[in-house]
């Protein structure tokens, strides 16, 4: 029995605690390998790939690496800070930027929790491949959409609905006729489920050990699968299409430019919460604007690199892109790569190698899913233990699977997919953006100028975006453009006449007269007094600091990118609306929304997700230009502190002294006023 004990721990050891005796990685290598998991999932084999096809040429890497740096690694470099900082899950940590931002913690947990069900599914399709994959012929040689549609989905077909000519309404609706379970299916997804609860149930002590496999098999696998398919026949044509074609005129088209944005938003993995939750096991001080970028350029080489392996097939089966019809994810997975592999010398070995990096690549991604949802559990302070939660989570999490294991699991799983990413994620990686930089401390904001004019600036800010996607949509992008940029700058100017002239100065230029000290207020104060009380935890000593400019991308330049993105999804929602699935998955996307706007509502409906000890850490009040660290936050909120008493000056990120005194006496130190800030 000791022995047997010995090795459970040595299997799975209890993770260490950190100084605040939260939970921590065993190590910071620990943290970067779970992390990349959970964004090098099978999208970089397989989605990225067929965009990279679909788009070939070299002019793709202007807009992709264009997302990577003004979308990917600003949204990412927050969602880990915060983690880190206010040590805790999704909830948690936006309940210490704002205690109406329960809501938006909570949406990033719901998409994950949505997704969760059906990616097991796909990852249950993969495994039916790779237990075919030691049959010899390979069953799906010559027939591989009749062996995925057959054999491995074994969906019934749908009874097609329609709208009328005109297309001003449903005619028939889309009827399903199959619900029955697929065994096959069933049995993969509840084995693919029981590995993700080995994984996690003892928390990051374990999960520590797992990423070293989850993360360094699939490179080695995938590095001689690279060898193999670009040592093909004619795979040189291939790579010419990947790295040796030029298509300049493609970059005045607005399609490369959506495409590529939508990849890098949807490989990096931002938008789930596990990013968050991963990083509240960080220790404190740990240099979280470098992993961030290590792990958004990590992901971005891993999925560049893996394309020669779909690429050298593409060669070897002499495809050639057709604008007319371009291939999907699901194809590049399920057909072509298939198809490639059973030509090859060595047809199962290869057929082994592919399917099963496959599925480790997805099934990192799973669990971390699975562990943030874990994370929002235990952090309420419930008196269950770990495993007893994951278990529970894991069993919830199976039967909502079921229904995709079904005969017309495929087509949901479709429905799902589609608005979940198109409505759900999207919308809230954007109210990240926008909320983190508008009512952080909105207290100072509106303290400073005034509630009016508060009130007009981020109006005119939230409409400027709705009215000019809206105008694009219905005219065209010009005009679009006119109407957004139009009630922007009216709105600026509109706040800033009826604003009240601050008396604690902004930094340097904006501090020169009394109408660009409003403005800096109402359009920069939140964004940059989040950077600031930030850099106070994770840009202490050696770290690296949050840029300066890091707000005013989230808020001027992240933002409204996926607002625009964000508003393809009702024009397309309006061709399918016959479809019950489609209609479904539209309306599950939507719940993300509702708890957004509950919580910053009726925030207290939230507050069961937070202990009773950290629910008043949101409640920053009146300190202009001060920066208060997320220790000092916490211990205002247990009346151990004053807001405004000195704190200690290793933590400062401005090197400038603090003056004792009560935060609303705006009484602010000349050097603080003028500090580079």
């Amino acid at each position: 029995m000791d022995v047997l004990k010995k090795i459970g721990a040595w299997f799975a050891p209890p993770p260490s605690k950190a100084e605040d005796g939260r939970d921590a990685w065993p190590s910071r290598a620990s943290f970067l390998l779970a992390s990349m998991g959970g964004c090098a999932g099978m999208g970089n084999l397989l989605r990225y790939p067929s965009q990279v096809y679909n788009n070939h040429g070299l002019q793709w890497y202007i807009p992709y690496l264009m997302a990577v740096f003004i979308v990917a690694i600003p949204v990412l470099v927050l969602e880990i800070a915060i983690g880190q900082a206010y040590r805790g899950g999704s909830v948690v940590a936006y309940n210490n930027l704002n205690q109406r931002l329960k809501g938006m913690g909570l949406s990033l947990l719901y998409v994950g929790f949505v997704v969760t069900p059906y990616f097991v599914v796909n990852l249950a399709w993969i495994m039916s491949y790779f237990r075919h994959s030691f049959t010899s012929p390979l069953p799906w040689t010559g027939r591989g959409e009749e062996f995925f549609n057959r054999d491995v989905v074994a969906n019934i077909d749908p009874i097609e609905g329609n709208l009328t000519a005109d297309g001003t309404s449903v005619l028939n609706y889309t009827e399903y006729p199959g619900i029955a379970l697929i065994g096959e299916t069933t049995g993969w997804a509840a084995f693919t489920f029981f590995l993700m609860w080995v994984s996690i149930f003892r928390g990051v002590g374990l999960t520590g050990r797992v990423v070293y496999f989850t993360m360094g098999l699939p490179i080695v696998v995938t590095i001689i699968l690279i060898g193999r398919s670009v040592s093909l026949e004619n795979a040189g044509e291939g790579v010419k299409l990947y790295f040796a074609t030029w298509r300049g005129s493609e970059l005045a088209k607005g399609t490369v430019w959506q495409t590529a944005c939508g990849q890098v938003f949807f490989s990096t993995g931002v938008g789930f919460g596990y990013f968050t939750s991963y990083a509240s096991y960080n220790r404190q001080y740990s240099n979280a604007v470098m992993d961030s970028i290590l792990i958004v350029c990590s992901n971005v080489l891993f999925e560049n690199i893996a394309a020669f392996a779909v690429f050298g097939v593409v060669g070897y089966l002499g495809m050639r892109p057709d604008p007319e019809n371009p291939i999907g994810g699901f194809t590049v997975g399920f057909l072509t790569l298939p198809l490639a592999v059973a030509e090859m010398p060595g047809a199962n070995f290869w057929a082994v190698a592919l399917f099963f990096t496959l599925m480790v690549l997805g099934y990192s991604s799973a669990f971390a899913m699975l562990d943030a949802i874990v994370t929002l559990v235990m952090d309420t302070g419930i008196k269950f233990s770990r495993p007893i939660v994951v278990t529970a989570l894991t069993i919830l999490s199976f039967l909502l699977s079921l229904p995709y294991c079904t005969e017309f699991g495929y087509y949901l799983l479709t429905g799902i997919d589609r608005w979940v990413n198109d409505v759900a994620l999207v919308f809230v990686v954007f109210a990240e953006c926008i909320t983190s930089t508008s009512v952080y401390r909105c207290k100072d904001v509106i303290g400073q100028v005034g509630k009016p004019a508060f009130i007009i600036f981020n109006a005119c800010y939230i409409l400027a975006m709705v009215l000019g996607v809206a105008a694009a949509h219905a005219v065209q992008a010009g005009a679009g453009a006119g109407v957004g940029l139009g009630l922007f700058f009216a709105g600026c100017i509109a706040s800033v006449l009826v604003a009240k002239t601050p008396d604690s100065l902004p930094p340097r230029f904006w501090g020169r007269n009394v109408f660009t000290s409003r403005f800096w207020y109402l359009a920069f104060y939140s964004g940059n007094q989040l950077r600031r009380d930030l850099n106070v935890v994770i840009g202490s000593g050696k770290n690296w600091n949050i840029p300066t400019f890091w707000p005013v991308l989230l808020r001027y330049i992240s933002g409204p990118i996926l607002s625009i993105v964000y508003g393809f999804s009702y024009p397309a929602f309006y061709q399918v609306r016959y479809d019950p699935l489609h209609i479904l998955g539209f309306a599950v996307g939507h719940v993300a929304l509702i708890l957004i706007f509950a919580g910053f509502m009726i925030p207290r409906w939230f507050n069961v997700f937070i202990p009773a000890h950290r629910q008043n850490e949101g409640k920053i009040h009146y300190a202009p230009l001060i920066t208060i660290g997320a220790d000092e936050a916490q211990a205002i909120a247990a009346g151990n502190m004053e807001q405004g008493q000195t704190r200690t000056p290793s933590h400062s990120d401005e090197g400038v002294g603090r003056k004792e005194s009560p935060a609303n006496d705006g009484l602010i130190m000349e050097e603080e006023k003028r500090a580079n800030i």
